[in-house]
């Protein structure tokens, strides 16, 4: 199972290190399938509105992102499934789905480090404290950083590059 968060500005690149590991991950067991979640956050207090400022399902947008997210991987309708959940608690949907459908693997993008988080705890965070299966938390690459699987040239072992 992968577990998206489409909803801030660092997503993208968050998304791409996720579909990367996902990648690897699928290529070492044919026979898996693939689980793509995302968790729209409700609120207690008011009541949440099932439309975007533009007008738009969110549910409904939500599921194409999993979609788009998912095209590059190739797989097979067979192999792979989509779910929109809506809670109070993200990292308690997470694990609760995870138990409910006895996940064995649980794929995360973890954020950035802040003091906030590091006092309230993370989504990441709690999902490898309590989650009774494996779990890879995944880290974009930082700006400007050049990785070898995202880059043309490769570099040998006597350290000359070549394309």
């Amino acid at each position: 199972m992968t577990a998206l968060d489409f909803s801030d500005e660092q997503a993208e690149a968050m998304t791409v290190a996720v579909r990367k590991m996902v990648a690897r991950l699928l290529a070492t067991d044919q026979q898996a399938r693939l689980v793509c979640l995302t968790i729209l956050k409700s609120s207690l207090v008011k009541l949440d509105e099932a439309l975007d400022q533009g007008g738009r399902n969110i549910y409904l947008k939500r599921l194409v992102a999993l979609k788009e997210w998912a095209r590059d991987l190739d797989l097979s309708e067979e192999m792979v499934s989509f779910h929109v959940i809506e809670a109070v608690d993200p990292a308690q949907a997470i694990l609760d789905y995870a138990k409910f459908n006895q996940v064995d693997h649980i794929v995360m993008g973890a954020r950035g480090h802040s003091t906030l988080r590091r006092y309230l705890g993370s989504v990441s965070s709690r999902i490898v404290s309590e989650a009774a299966c494996s779990v890879t938390v995944v880290r974009p690459p930082q700006s400007g950083e050049i990785r070898e699987a995202e880059s043309d040239h490769h570099v040998d072992f006597s350290g000359d590059a070549t394309d």
